[in-house]
């Protein structure tokens, strides 16, 4: 009896953990060894602060977990002490953690992981962790496209002032043909009344 209340308690640890990688953005499996207390105190704040869990789970449960959700490649990863770090709401902030943390910490190293349905390797992972935030992203599209309306701004003042500098020029030329006819007409005059 004791092992068919252990077996229901393990069947029932693998179904809600399945239903939590299944509303999950991010499931991360990372390596833990060699991580002391404070540090990882200090990494599961920061996860929570980013709207991530951080876990450890035994692997048969969370492999059973990953197939129960239809995940499949990443049996191989769950081999030695693994957390499982997971987040229903962003998977980049959680992902930049957990890889500058493994950069600080030699021992630490991500095994791979899913996001949003997707199988990825560590590789893949680090090289979304590296990019760069959402909000540094949205702050470089603005700043390129109040340069590109600055720079329309000037082309077009130039653009203006070309045009005022040619009416000047056309006003004047108008002028000094207007100032040349009355002298012109004053000359005549003037030949007129001599003959």
């Amino acid at each position: 009896m004791a092992s068919e209340t252990i077996l229901n308690q393990k069947k029932e640890e693998v179904k809600k953990l399945a239903e939590e990688m299944k509303e999950a953005k991010l499931i991360l499996l990372t390596d833990y060894r060699g991580i002391n207390v404070t540090d990882d105190t200090a990494l599961r704040r920061d996860l929570r602060g980013a709207g991530a869990k951080y876990t450890i789970i035994k692997n048969n449960i969370t492999k059973r977990a990953l197939a129960e959700c239809g995940i499949e490649g990443l049996e191989e990863k769950l081999e030695g002490p693994t957390a499982v770090i997971m987040s229903s709401e962003d998977y980049l902030e959680p992902s930049k953690i957990i890889y500058k943390f493994s950069k600080d910490n030699d021992y630490y190293e991500i095994k791979g992981g899913v996001i949003d349905g997707k199988v990825m390797t560590a590789e893949e992972i680090v090289t979304l962790a590296k990019l760069p935030s959402r909000e540094t992203l949205l702050s470089m599209l603005a700043g390129a496209l109040l340069s590109n309306i600055s720079k329309v701004a000037v082309a077009l003042n130039e653009v203006k002032k070309q045009k005022e500098e040619a009416g000047e020029k056309v006003e004047v030329a108008v002028v000094a043909e207007e100032v040349t006819a009355e002298e012109k007409v004053e000359e005549a005059k003037a030949e007129n009344a001599d003959a």
